[in-house]
Parts: structure tokens; sequence; C-alpha cells
């Protein structure tokens, strides 16, 4: 069977401050709080920010999680819902690991 997540794609948003570091944007501690619980859970398997220009970050889910129950998380993100980000979600296979 083929290990395919549906993983949260992040980028900065209307709100976001070109001006300031990432870890400075306002409603940025919320957004990861946010997904602290999602890893409490233990139905995420990783996430974290890109380190280019571009900004913006990724969260993998853990395999059982649904398309429907991570686009509900996603959307209730306060970062997503201020505009402080945008996010989508894509499938993707996991094609390596150990």
């Amino acid at each position: 069977m083929k290990d395919i997540r549906h993983v949260v794609i992040h980028s900065p948003g209307p709100n976001w401050d070109p001006g300031l570091p990432t870890f400075e944007q306002k409603g940025l501690q919320e957004h990861i709080e946010h997904y602290r619980q999602l890893l409490a859970a233990g139905k995420l398997a990783m996430g974290g920010p890109f380190l280019d220009a571009a900004g913006g970050g990724m969260m993998i889910p853990e395999a059982a999680l649904s398309e429907q129950e991570i686009v509900e998380f996603m959307m209730a993100d306060p970062a997503v819902a201020s505009g402080l980000l945008k996010a989508a979600v894509r499938q993707w296979l996991v094609g390596m690991t150990k």
C-alpha cells in the first residue's frame, strides 16, 4: 500500500510583514501552538519553516490523518484566519523512507 499524505504548505499571506524575520511575525506563535496540538495528539509527523527568501513552511501529518481532518485543522489555524499565512493541502507520495 502506498503512503500518501495530505501535507499542508504554508506561504506568506497578505498580513505578512516582509520587513520582519519569520519568528517575529505577529501571530506566528499562535500558529505554532495550533500545530503543537496536532503533534501532541500523535497526528503530526513533522513540520517547520522553509529557510529561503520565499518563506512559508510545510506540515507533514501522520499517514492515518484524512484529507478532511487536515483541511479542517488547517482552516482553524489562527494565522490562516488572520491572513498572516496562506495554506493549501497537497497530496504527497512518500517515495523513500528509512
